[in-house]
């Protein structure tokens, strides 16, 4: 009974097909913001607001909580969801965005290769891609994970870690990583441009509502797809909206999303079919959330929903 009044709870929110879609900072995550504030859902029939969070750890914990049946999240955060919550394993419909730079390994000056980090201090943060770009950087020089030693550390405190030589290296992304690169503190050894088709943001649903409203999350897979048309027709006006929310100006943020790859609905047909991309790289970052123990063997991996993204195209075509 507990679990049916839990499926319920769940559905109420989207009765009305009324969605709340929560943002946290960052630019992959803007577009619904920009289709909110352009009105771009109700244009074809859809209700949407947003709703603002610090973090996506937050939104995690909203999702938890049962406040939130929909999240923009990491492929790291999903996986932790399917951990922590099996009932509610969330169903991966979207990819909002694909790292090609973004996420990157950097060290001090003295380090010139990332064969050179064997028995280093490298700062990650678990609940980002950290340590999934770490283990995959020094896999390709025939390390491990077990070759350095992994320090847990906010991405805020990283730039004086570096600093005060506490760690040698660290696993970030801009902007975090900005001021470190530009002042000379780390230079890069190796980001996701050299890994494609492995670092991704998802859209994420609790499973009922992939399983009972997939209309609506046609409708908001659409909307997705109006409001990244709209940027590239008007990328002024979109940069400078997004920009605001964000409290950047528009050349930090384009700078921002100059790592990243926006790949279209139709584009996403590969990624999101059954044994595709996007299955495999959800496996693959359990396996290196269990090696850092932070995940117990056994849970679920997240499941991953083309059907959506099929209705959209089909729904959408002329």
């Amino acid at each position: 009974m507990l679990s049916l009044l839990a499926g319920g709870c769940a559905l109420l929110p989207w009765l009305g097909r009324t969605i709340e879609m929560p943002l946290a900072p960052w630019p992959g995550y803007e577009y619904f913001y920009l289709a909110e504030k352009k009105r771009l859902a109700e244009a074809i029939g859809l209700k949407m607001q947003t709703r603002q969070f610090a973090d996506p750890q937050a939104i995690v914990y909203a999702y938890l909580r049962g406040d939130l049946q929909v999240a923009q999240l990491t492929t790291v955060e999903v996986v932790d969801l399917c951990a922590r919550l099996p009932h509610r394993c969330p169903v991966v419909v979207l990819v909002l965005d694909e790292s090609r730079g973004a996420d990157m390994v950097a060290a001090r000056p003295e380090y010139q290769t990332i064969e050179q980090l064997s028995g280093a201090r490298v700062a990650v943060t678990p609940s980002t891609h950290g340590p999934y770009v770490l283990s995959r950087a020094l896999e390709r020089e025939g390390l491990s994970l077990a070759d350095v030693t992994v320090v847990p550390m906010p991405l805020g405190r990283m730039a004086g870690a570096l600093q005060r030589r506490e760690v040698e290296a660290a696993a970030f992304f801009p902007p975090f990583s900005d001021y470190s690169l530009r002042v000379g503190l780390a230079r890069r050894l190796f980001d996701s441009s050299r890994i494609p088709g492995e670092i991704f943001d998802v859209l994420a649903v609790d499973p009922h509502i992939a399983t009972h409203h997939r209309k609506e999350l046609v409708l908001l897979l659409r909307t997705w797809q109006a409001a990244h048309d709209l940027a590239a027709r008007e990328p002024d006006m979109a940069d400078r909206l997004m920009a605001d929310r964000e409290k950047l100006s528009v050349q930090r943020f384009r700078e921002a999303q100059s790592g990243l790859l926006y790949p279209s609905l139709r584009e996403q047909v590969p990624l999101l079919q059954v044994g595709g991309v996007l299955e495999r790289n959800l496996r693959a970052v359990q396996r290196v959330q269990q090696t850092l123990g932070l995940l117990k063997p056994g849970a679920p991996v997240p499941r991953v929903d083309d059907r959506p993204l099929l209705e959209a195209l089909r729904s959408a075509a002329p």
